[in-house]
């Protein structure tokens, strides 16, 4: 980037925390600027903007709630304003609701389809102008489970798969200005959330769990990959490729 150029933006949702958080340092440290979003961990969202101005690198925050389609506008608009341009824009926020099928409610299918599929879309629509203007890229953090049936997730399963399908039909909306990938993880380890069960990590070929760099290396790829777009990285250590 040449002296005086802008550097370019990056609007991560859910970013507040876990894994999110960690895509947003990992942006920072690749010179991007980062547009932080939180619903809940407004806390922790302040804390990573901190974390990233300690970095020499802008951060901007916005709130809402990405099941409700008024505020992913507003959140746009927000972006938008604060930070003048957008280069990027990745689908982070999601839901993870577990139950078994008798138990399953319609409270719990809908927020997993409103948080984890019609968010990307609404949010998608409202920054295209700006990612059209900057010829950007958008980047969803899918899921394995999108490409498996997992027992007690048929909520998250289903709405993973329709994110997926989502990614390749944006992709063909929005070209040739935009691109639109995926990234498709399985079991990521969180600082600070090692203790937590998992299966047993000799069921996969790489045999480890994946860190948070693994995807953020593969989120930034994507991001920057000019001839992609369309496409659904698994960064699972083979185990869909392996099932």
């Amino acid at each position: 980037m040449s002296e005086g150029e802008a550097s370019p933006v990056v609007f991560i949702t859910g970013s507040g925390r876990r894994l999110g958080r960690q895509l947003a340092f990992a942006f920072a440290d690749g010179g991007y600027d980062i547009v932080l979003h939180a619903h809940a961990s407004v806390e922790g969202m302040a804390q990573a903007r901190q974390a990233i101005e300690a970095k020499g690198r802008r951060a901007f925050a916005v709130r809402g709630d990405v099941s409700r389609v008024a505020d992913l506008r507003r959140m746009a608009d927000e972006a938008l304003a604060a930070a003048g341009r957008l280069d990027v824009l990745v689908h982070n926020a999601g839901t993870f609701p577990e139950a078994a099928f008798d138990e399953v409610t319609e409270e719990m299918w809908d927020a997993a389809q409103h948080i984890n599929t019609r968010s990307i879309f609404f949010l998608t629509q409202a920054c295209a102008p700006a990612l059209r203007a900057s010829k950007g890229s958008v980047v969803v953090i899918a899921s394995v489970g999108g490409m498996q049936a997992w027992r007690r997730h048929i909520p998250y399963n289903v709405s993973k798969a329709g994110a997926i399908m989502l990614t390749r039909a944006l992709a063909k909306e929005l070209a040739p200005a935009v691109r639109v990938n995926a990234v498709a993880p399985g079991i990521v380890l969180v600082p600070g959330e090692e203790e937590r069960a998992h299966p047993s990590a000799e069921r996969i070929p790489l045999q480890r769990y994946g860190l948070p760099a693994d995807l953020a290396g593969a989120v930034l790829f994507l991001a920057r990959a000019p001839y992609i777009t369309g496409q659904v990285l698994a960064v699972d250590g083979g185990t869909s490729a392996a099932t």
